[in-house]
């Protein structure tokens, strides 16, 4: 099974979209195919194929929801000198402005909140080093070298 790091954040959002989906959410979903059931003929039935599409998404995420909570770690943002998962880490490229990322499990990344995962390039070349390392990273637009300014 594959491990998924979550901080207790995000977790505790995954818990609760789970319980929505397994209660309100499947209750919907089963009133929309009762109601589409009613309307006779399935075979050309829009809303019944709809509310089929819609029963099969839920319960996908519900599943995919469950394996990731099961198989959950729990990352505590993390102080220290060398960078590793819940590090804060500022990074400078070379001929650019600093950048300050979170290093997250790949279920928390999110690129617009500064959160990286830890198996993303960057995430990969930053975890194990310390203040003042030199990394050098391969990216879609060719290789960047980064240098950390600090970890907090």
């Amino acid at each position: 099974m594959v491990q998924h790091y979550l901080t207790k954040a995000k977790y505790d959002e995954l818990a609760k979209e789970l319980a929505l989906l397994k209660t309100k959410k499947r209750v919907e979903v089963a009133s929309a195919l009762e109601y589409a059931r009613s309307l006779g003929d399935l075979s050309e039935n829009a809303e019944y194929h709809q509310a089929r599409e819609e029963q099969a998404m839920v319960e996908d995420r519900i599943t995919t929801l469950e394996i990731t909570i099961k198989n959950a770690e729990i990352v505590k943002e993390k102080h220290g000198d060398i960078v590793g998962l819940g590090s804060i880490v500022v990074v400078a490229k070379i001929g650019a402005d600093e950048q300050k990322f979170t290093i997250v499990g790949s279920d928390e990344s999110d690129m617009a909140k500064g959160k990286i995962s830890n198996t993303s390039p960057l995430g990969l070349a930053l975890i194990g080093k310390k203040k003042g390392d030199e990394v050098k990273v391969r990216t879609p637009k060719g290789n960047s070298v980064f240098k950390i300014v600090s970890i907090e």
